[in-house]
């Protein structure tokens, strides 16, 4: 396999990182979970992921526990160091799915506990009744979509 062309890779890191932003997340969050994704290994240090996208390593710090408290990256240890290692799971995409799905069935009480001081007869009410129905849907739905995920997963590309 050839050399990487560091210009694309970096080119990719910042439209992949601004989609990100586009849908809500912070600029350096972004950035660094596109870094970790662009790494064959998945794992970056701090001063390396700093290096990678030219930046203070206190940005880093910031962004990697907003991704640690999201479940996109882990905090991992290097073997035989002190330094800590972040890391991005092949399976992220799964990860991050399934914690959005414990969000949604968080919600569920407190929207129906708001349908009812509002009134179902209410536009508010009716309001936060669909939107109860549709976190109810997604919550039924969203293991069923997430076995087809890992069988498919598992037919295209192993394990």
């Amino acid at each position: 396999m050839g050399k990487r062309d560091d210009q694309a890779v970096q080119r990719f890191i910042e439209r992949f990182a601004a989609a990100f932003v586009e849908a809500g997340m912070a600029r350096m969050p972004a950035r660094v979970f596109a870094g970790l994704l662009a790494t064959d290994s998945g794992t970056l240090t701090a001063a390396e992921l700093a290096d990678l996208l030219q930046v203070s390593p206190a940005a880093i710090s910031g962004a990697v526990r907003y991704l640690t408290q999201v479940s996109m990256v882990s905090r991992e240890r290097e073997a035989g160091s002190r330094r800590d290692v972040y890391r991005v799971y092949d399976d992220v995409w799964y990860e991050v799915v399934f914690r959005r799905e414990q969000a949604l069935a968080r919600w569920e009480a407190p929207l129906r506990e708001g349908m009812n001081a509002l009134g179902a007869d209410s536009a508010a009410g009716r309001r936060i009744s669909e939107t109860l129905e549709f976190f109810e849907f997604l919550h039924r739905e969203m293991p069923a979509m997430l076995d087809r995920w890992r069988v498919y997963r598992a037919e295209r590309f192993g394990s």
